[in-house]
């Protein structure tokens, strides 16, 4: 064989033996009957897993789940409350209150669970209650509950109940020291016991307006949920009101001037509440207008709009001295007066506009209060009109047809 063949077949199995190492290399096969392994699957670059994110997603208080200082996941409430980047945020960048982060280390350190309330987050003033629980592998879920509403219901019927008790003290205090003069010095005067009488029976009224007017808000107020559902005319309305008043009207030689168009539409409302709004309101107007001016009510109807439905609007105005705007916001608070001693004199309880207030919200209405030093108040007020009926439909004759 020449020398020349056998370089040419030297360099062949060179290059076979070249190739089967480089295949070894890439792809070794295995042995018969081994299986085939595959490569572990890459790890999914998300925060959240879809487990948790769906586990969270259930609870409509916001909540979320903590790794450390990092937000894993949050729902929907949650992000609503924080923001979208609270889910793979830092809380302490997002949430930023030590209460919450001081929770969530506690109970990641105990196994347990940890409780706080706190202010601060959120709009306003709002309140929460935090509560935190290990989820177990370095995990906690975190909850918040806003209890805003339960603090504010609370601290009202504080207020209520001290409020009460000091305008029932005053009257009940009166009543004790009259009787106490009548029992001893003015046992036998005839005419301070004739005064005596006259004003522990104004007291002893009040007293009994106070009652009916707490009662009566109470009623409204259990009632405030439930929307009324009767249809009323409000004509018969306005005519019961000048009947009972008339009396007053004569007495302060003032004029009740009722502006209603004729043909009202009817309104969804409850009879008995509406004319006791319409009774509080121009008594108001009898107290604080000035003697020989009219008490005038007007009413308009108001076509629905693209954010309000059709309403009627009822406005009760006086001429008077008005009232100052900083009182304003505050005159539908139970037991606020402008002017407390006056008020009292005139038999005021300070509770009428604020049954005013529930019953109109009761009937999903909107109560609006304007004055003028100097020129008089106007108070008006909404309700919802009946739905009218859908007229029958007209018969569309058949194509063709003579």
């Amino acid at each position: 064989m020449s020398s020349t063949l056998v370089l040419a077949f030297l360099a062949l199995m060179l290059a076979a033996l070249g190739m089967g190492w480089v295949i070894g290399r890439r792809s070794p096969l295995p042995a018969v009957g081994e299986p085939i392994l595959q490569p572990p699957p890459l790890p999914s670059p998300s925060v959240a897993q879809p487990a948790d994110r769906i586990s969270i997603e259930a609870l409509s208080d916001a909540a979320l789940i903590a790794e450390g200082a990092t937000a894993v996941a949050a729902n929907a409430a949650a992000r609503a409350l924080f923001g979208a980047r609270v889910e793979g945020g830092d809380l302490r960048l997002v949430v930023r209150h030590p209460a919450v982060l001081d929770a969530i280390a506690e109970a990641a350190a105990s196994g347990t669970s940890s409780n706080r309330e706190f202010g601060g987050i959120g709009a306003g003033n709002s309140a929460w209650r935090l509560r935190a629980v290990d989820a177990g592998q370095g995990r906690v879920l975190v909850v918040f509950d806003d209890i805003t509403q339960t603090r504010l219901t609370e601290r009202m019927r504080v207020d209520f109940v001290a409020n009460a008790s000091h305008e029932l003290r005053t009257p009940l205090a009166t009543l004790s020291g009259f009787i106490e003069t009548l029992a001893g010095p003015a046992a036998e005067d005839e005419p301070a016991r004739r005064r005596f009488l006259a004003i522990m029976a104004n007291e002893a009224s009040r007293m009994s307006r106070l009652i009916d007017d707490l009662l009566s808000l109470s009623r409204i107020e259990l009632d405030k949920h439930v929307r009324p559902s009767m249809s009323l005319d409000m004509g018969s309305v306005f005519a019961d009101v000048g009947k009972t008043l008339a009396m007053r009207l004569e007495q302060d030689q003032r004029q009740l001037l009722l502006q209603v168009p004729p043909a009202l539409p009817p309104v969804i409302g409850d009879r008995d509440q509406i004319l006791q709004v319409l009774h509080n309101l121009v008594s108001n107007a009898l107290k604080y207008g000035q003697s020989g001016t009219p008490v005038t009510v007007g009413v308009t109807v108001e076509e629905a709009g693209p954010a309000s439905p059709a309403q009627l609007r009822v406005l009760v105005s006086d001429i008077g001295e008005g009232i100052a705007p900083e009182h304003l916001p505050r005159l539908t608070e139970r037991f606020y007066r402008v002017d407390s001693q006056r008020s009292r004199k005139m038999g005021g309880t300070g509770l009428g506009l604020a049954i005013v207030k529930h019953i109109v919200e009761r009937h999903r209405g909107r109560l609006e209060i304007e004055s003028q030093l100097g020129e008089g108040s106007r108070v008006s007020f909404t309700l919802p009109l009946a739905q009218p009926p859908r007229p029958a439909p007209v018969p569309v004759e058949a194509a063709g047809a003579d």
